[in-house]
């Protein structure tokens, strides 16, 4: 496109033309505030949490204090019977059958 100094008398593009008139022609709708009606939930607040005074903090702490102590290695050392230590890891079985097949 040729360069246009503003001196010249051809028109301007006519698609140019239609686009601006539209746009100086175009109303928006008016918001209201009963738009959001269906599209927004009503706020409501949460109950507050119950606060530790309400509770019976001292009958919490007895069962808390009666309680048995857990010590790992030592839960089954009260059956009399010793602990059987367990192996997570278990290849060998798999590797057996993995050679056998070659």
């Amino acid at each position: 496109m040729p360069f246009q100094d503003g001196l010249s008398s051809s028109p301007p593009p006519f698609d140019r033309d239609m686009y601006l008139r539209e746009l100086k022609s175009y109303k928006p709708t008016p918001i209201k505030a009963s738009d959001a009606e269906g599209h927004v939930q009503k706020f409501v607040a949460p109950k507050p949490p119950q606060s530790p005074e309400e509770s019976d903090i001292a009958k919490d702490l007895q069962a808390y204090e009666q309680q048995q102590v857990e010590i790992e290695g030592q839960a089954n050392t009260s059956s009399g019977a010793p602990a059987v230590e367990q192996d997570w890891l278990e290849e060998e079985e798999e590797d057996e059958a993995a050679q056998a097949h070659h």
